[in-house]
């Protein structure tokens, strides 16, 4: 779930109204196309003055020779030794225009919000090796997801930006029913079994 999202010139103004601190290098280098597994990505942290953008590498690399894990469940989260420290103490929150999932068919869905550019997926990271990984967070899809993926990232809706910073008020948003999203197809296959 949630294994490629991507990054549009349009995204970069809203983001100017939310954060307080932008690097310009990160918005030259990094908002833009589409982001996979182990790129470099934007993501936005809590700093002592207020969020700021930073860059992480999308992936905990958990086990040698296998592929990192890209995402968490919300429902084992909190118990999960992998994500202990990373959903306590590092959370992130990883902006995209919007994301892909392909349906079981293999027909290519995108995601985005239709009463917003930017979404807001919840994440978290650690440090491995001396590099900084993030994954995102999965929850049950709502009805918008549902005919492509069974699971959708966690997404944040801007006023609640505090509380997800927040230790004490974290938890509560974990298990919140996401934002109704706009679903394109590029193709449909229909079907004569109704």
């Amino acid at each position: 779930m949630c294994g490629r999202y991507y990054i549009d010139s349009d995204m970069a103004d809203e983001m100017e109204k939310v954060l307080h601190d932008i690097d310009r290098r990160i918005h030259q280098e990094h908002f833009l196309g589409d982001i996979r597994p182990t790129d470099v990505a934007p993501v936005i942290e809590q700093s002592d003055l207020g969020l700021k953008l930073n860059t992480s590498r999308w992936g905990y690399p958990l086990s040698k020779g296998k592929n990192p894990v890209i995402n968490a469940r919300v429902e084992t989260v909190l118990d999960r030794p992998a994500f202990r420290d990373g959903i306590r103490y590092h959370r992130l929150l990883i902006p995209a225009s919007g994301f892909y999932e392909w349906n079981l068919l293999k027909e290519k869905n995108i995601f985005t919000r239709s009463d917003e550019t930017v979404l807001y997926m919840a994440g978290f990271c650690d440090w491995f090796e001396n590099e900084r990984r993030f994954v995102i967070l999965t929850t049950a899809a709502n009805d918008s997801m549902i005919k492509a993926h069974d699971r959708m990232p966690l997404i944040i809706e801007k006023e609640q930006f505090t509380d997800w910073f927040d230790n004490e008020r974290m938890e509560a948003i974990l298990y919140q029913k996401p934002v109704m999203l706009k679903r394109q197809a590029e193709y449909e296959q229909q079907s004569l079994c109704l």
